[in-house]
């Protein structure tokens, strides 16, 4: 593994392996921070709008499909 600085940004480098599933998962969670960085918003706050998403996208899949309760 390689590590080195560029302007304003890590550049790190890995020889090829099997393990590039791991690595990006690796490399998800660090995309995440840096999209999360800023953010003010509380879990309660994601939890909910996660929850509102689902039943909303339930509810349109249930039209599509035709399927009554």
């Amino acid at each position: 593994m390689i590590v080195e600085r560029e302007n304003n940004e890590i550049v790190v480098r890995f020889t090829a392996s099997k393990n590039a599933s791991r690595i990006q998962s690796i490399l998800d969670y660090l995309r995440y921070e840096e999209l999360t960085s800023k953010s003010k918003a509380k879990e309660k706050d994601v939890d909910e709008l996660v929850k509102e998403s689902k039943s909303d996208r339930w509810e349109k899949i249930r039209k599509n499909i035709g399927f009554d309760d």
